[in-house]
């Protein structure tokens, strides 16, 4: 079948017009050269859907020609395809709970020395020494201890059901970069704002930075975004108003980065895609730094 030549607008409902049927309006493009597609014309993807050309690897225009161009097929954000797109998921999860582990044989002293914390006074030692005192790797350990099943539960079911569509969509080193900007953004506000010798620990930074990033993935694809919205206030409700000890910082910290760097990944324009992507990570990890800094130099 020919292709349209253009996506005309419809006058009254605005909505573009299949590139296949222009006689069919739609809200949904092809994830992966963006062109209208109506639901006669919609691919199943690993992510979203593809117009019947990106699907078949056959060329349709500019777009269609660029997407085969590329030696392998591409996400949604310009990672690479790969044959198991929850690795990277599957990976976290296994060093959580292997963390959890050496937890359990190891006892509270193995506890005390990855978990975050800014500086602590006992009467009698003195400071007891934190990212204060240069142990600035405890900002990237404690996002993987927890602190007991239920947490560590929780928190790996939210890996598996949002990091997996995540890393479908991002492709391996991005959601990577995603997963540790957004855990690192929650460490550092909590090192900034809550109490010194308030020690925090858990993956919630970074499962929180997964849940904005799948806000933005979700309005990126036109999809109803009630069901993630109400998914992210009842956990921001539990975070301020449950009888548990959340640290809150955290969750907020990471939300805002995985928001931040959620939308770099999925809207950064094609010529300079990778740029900005890292580029806004790295602006993320300057704040991060940042912040560490400032509450540093308030404890010595």
């Amino acid at each position: 079948m020919d292709q349209a030549p253009s996506s005309p607008q419809d006058a009254r409902s605005g909505l573009p017009s299949c590139y296949r049927h222009p006689d069919r309006e739609t809200g949904i493009r092809c994830t992966r050269c963006e062109r209208p597609i109506c639901p006669d014309c919609m691919v199943d993807a690993s992510v979203g859907f593809q117009c019947p050309d990106c699907a078949r690897g056959t060329s349709g225009g500019r777009e269609g020609r660029a997407a085969t161009a590329a030696t392998r097929p591409r996400t949604l954000a310009g990672g690479t395809v790969a044959a198991d797109p929850r690795l990277v998921t599957k990976i976290l999860i296994g060093i959580c709970l292997a963390a959890f582990l050496a937890q359990k044989a190891a006892g509270a002293a193995f506890e005390e020395r990855f978990f975050l914390l800014g500086q602590a006074y006992v009467p009698g030692l003195g400071s007891v020494q934190g990212v204060a005192e240069g142990q600035w790797y405890r900002l990237l350990t404690a996002m993987f201890l927890h602190g007991s099943y239920v947490h560590l539960l929780f928190n790996m079911l939210s890996l598996w059901w949002i990091g997996a569509p995540l890393e479908a969509a991002l492709g391996r080193a991005r959601y990577l970069t995603l997963f540790f900007v957004s855990g690192l953004a929650g460490s550092a506000l909590t090192y900034l704002v809550a109490e010194p010798n308030q020690p925090s620990l858990g993956a919630s930074g970074a499962i929180f930075g997964l849940f904005g990033a799948t806000a933005v993935l979700m309005r990126r694809l036109n999809y109803d975004m009630r069901p993630v919205l109400a998914l992210l206030a009842i956990n921001l409700v539990i975070t301020f108003y449950s009888g548990f000890n959340i640290a809150w910082q955290a969750h907020i910290g990471g939300l805002v980065a995985g928001v931040v760097v959620g939308y770099a990944m999925l809207h950064a324009p094609r010529e300079r895609r990778a740029l900005v992507q890292y580029g806004t990570s790295a602006v993320v990890l300057a704040v991060v730094i940042g912040m560490a800094l400032v509450r540093t130099a308030q404890l010595t």
